[in-house]
């Protein structure tokens, strides 16, 4: 049975009937070819209508759609060869987090480079989700994430990591294990990595459990995707104690690309196709292929020739030269300009800032 939310009902109602009509005009020979055009036209009508004036909660529900793409979607899409690698090497493996390396070009007539590739993976059957923990991964996801982190480093393989998870597990077992410890760590190593990181938001993207593998360089949303630091269910508990109450939150989090745009917590929103990712997977992932061409490949390029020259520099003794000896590494460049971009997410709260509580934290002070 095919899945759609309570706002999209007029919208799978209409296309049921031109479906009918498809299979009347092919079973009885009818040329309803006008009709079919018609009703066409009403379809892409609605689509637009109905996706223009979307409220923040319905956003959320499309972040969280059943038919949605997911990690693995994108990974056999946009990388055939990809080789999954398994195991913290300390507990187990983790399967609500892939990770894996393959390869990929920057550009028109560059060599493919291997990349390693991370992500949330919530499953789609029952089956599925179980064995993946509905993409909320625990210690042993995050460490396995960072000893690939880690290779990346030392065969230095830019990052690819895509966000979809309601957050990082909270079961009494992931924190006897030490939770809130591995995603501290995978934030740090992210921070200090001196290869190009890309963090992508596929669908949702909640609390640490997204953030522990989305310090990048670059920092991107799908366009139906949402990035919080809580769900809107735990933030309506919290603030008014009745998660029923998780529309009324997801107004106040501004989770929308838009919104984070804006603030400067993201760097881009990639298009999805009209409708939503899930009605037409094909051109979502061209236009993530497309997102991947004009926001990540320029930083990998500079990276890949800066690299080679500082090899060529140290190759023919020129080091001495004082150009040679002020310019720092690539990836120090890389390493400095990613906690810069972290470090200045607060100068949009405080200039936008309530000028009385920043007269009154002037004068406490």
């Amino acid at each position: 049975m095919e899945a759609f939310l309570d706002f999209e009902k007029p919208i799978h109602n209409l296309e049921r009937r031109l479906q009918d009509l498809r299979e009347l005009s092919r079973e009885e020979g009818v040329d309803f070819a006008q009709e079919i055009a018609l009703l066409e036209k009403k379809v892409l009508l609605l689509v637009d209508e109905t996706f223009s004036k979307l409220t923040p909660w319905q956003k959320v529900q499309l972040s969280r759609h059943p038919n949605r793409p997911h990690t693995r979607d994108y990974v056999d899409a946009l990388f055939p060869d990809f080789m999954e690698l398994h195991g913290d090497r300390a507990f187990g493996d983790d399967q609500a987090l892939l990770g894996g390396i393959a390869s990929w070009s920057p550009g028109p007539g560059v060599p493919a480079i291997p990349v390693l590739i991370l992500g949330q993976q919530k499953g789609r059957t029952t089956k599925q989700k179980m064995e993946r923990n509905f993409g909320m991964a625990r210690p042993e996801g995050y460490r396995k994430a960072m000893r690939l982190m880690q290779l990346a480093e030392r065969s230095r393989l830019p990052v690819i990591a895509l966000i979809d998870t309601p957050g990082a597990y909270p079961g009494i077992d992931a924190e006897e294990r030490g939770q809130s410890a591995a995603i501290a760590e995978s934030i740090q190593l992210m921070f200090g990595l001196t290869v190009p990181t890309l963090s992508v938001v596929i669908g949702e993207g909640g609390s640490g459990g997204a953030l522990a593998i989305g310090i990048g360089n670059c920092v991107l949303m799908a366009e139906f995707s949402v990035y919080s630091v809580i769900s809107p269910e735990s933030c309506a508990s919290i603030l008014w104690s009745d998660s029923s109450l998780a529309e009324r939150a997801s107004e106040k989090l501004k989770m929308s690309p838009t919104e984070l745009l804006k603030m400067g917590v993201i760097d881009g929103i990639i298009p999805e196709p009209k409708g939503g990712a899930h009605r037409n997977w094909p051109s979502m992932f061209t236009h993530f292929s497309q997102a991947l061409n004009e926001h990540f490949s320029p930083l990998v390029l500079a990276w890949l020739k800066n690299t080679s020259q500082v090899a060529a520099t140290v190759a023919k003794k020129k080091t001495k030269s004082p150009s040679a000896r002020t310019k720092l590494p690539p990836g120090q460049l890389l390493q400095r300009a990613r906690l810069a971009k972290f470090r200045k997410l607060g100068n949009f709260a405080l200039a936008h800032a309530p000028a009385q509580n920043l007269t009154e934290e002037n004068g406490s002070s």
